[in-house]
């Protein structure tokens, strides 16, 4: 105002070509000698939020590679375990899991920054902000290229996933199994509570003999009650939970092709 002799629509348009010089579409409207340090918590929330699903991508495949049905891609030469040669850690989801810890923390920095911010600002302000975020960037930046590195190497164990789907999914697609017989005529209440015997039975023989067949099949597919209803052919064959996914195929189709065309528009 001084410089521009009180000149109020200079002063506007001053600020308006610095903005866009910087290449921003908009400015804030008050400041004191620094932004609001506000804008650092919300853009460190935006950043933790791809930490808290590179957290959950991380996990899930801890826990899959756990149940013999996904693995991370393993190099020839890589070491699984210092102590333990045999080991094949899941090691890069490990990785993503404890950065991504991190990062959701980041956010709290941020909070904590903007809550003291004094009129101007003190040291405590910047010092901050110029370790977290840089980190909560670069953290990102390694927590997409080793998602990206699991992805493309992912090993998929469609034996594992046969097995667990016949000893464990089989108990899930009773549900179907109790729907056809209501729709056959059979009163629900007592359908439910003959496939809840035959199911705790089953469960307690899987346990017992981890390597045995699931009898549930053979247990609803022998009751007199349900074959009274439906035929056992037809009992077994609603019990294939590897048919008893509604519409997922469809919906994970879909996100692919919404990824892929996001990239796509990216690229351009």
């Amino acid at each position: 105002m001084a410089l521009f002799n009180g000149d109020e629509e200079k002063v506007l348009a001053l600020d308006r070509l610095v903005a866009q010089k910087l290449g921003f579409d908009q400015a804030f409207t008050i400041t004191g000698q620094t932004y609001t340090r506000k804008l650092d918590t919300q853009v460190l929330n935006a950043l933790a939020g791809i930490g808290e699903s590179a957290h959950k991508f991380g996990t899930d495949m801890r826990l899959l590679q756990n149940l013999k049905e996904v693995e991370e891609p393993f190099e020839s030469t890589q070491v699984g375990s210092s102590a333990m040669p045999y080991k094949r850690n899941p090691m890069r989801s490990e990785r993503i899991c404890a950065l991504s810890r991190f990062l959701i923390t980041a956010p709290l920095h941020g909070a904590f920054t903007s809550a003291v911010q004094w009129f101007e600002r003190t040291l405590d302000d910047s010092a901050n902000r110029r370790l977290i975020l840089p980190q909560a960037f670069l953290i990102v930046d390694e927590l997409l290229g080793r998602a990206r590195r699991i992805i493309v190497g992912m090993v998929i164990r469609e034996e594992g996933l046969a097995r667990n789907l016949e000893r464990y999914g089989t108990f899930a697609a009773t549900e179907r199994v109790l729907m056809e017989l209501v729709k056959a005529g059979a009163d629900r209440q007592e359908m439910h509570e003959r496939i809840r015997q035959h199911s705790m039975a089953a469960w307690e023989a899987v346990q017992r003999d981890p390597a045995g067949a699931n009898p549930l099949p053979d247990l609803l597919a022998a009751d007199p009650q349900m074959l009274a209803h439906l035929p056992a052919p037809r009992i077994r064959e609603l019990l294939d939970a590897g048919g008893y996914v509604g519409d997922a195929p469809w919906r994970a189709r879909e996100l692919a092709r919404a990824i892929r065309e996001a990239c796509a528009a990216d690229e351009r």
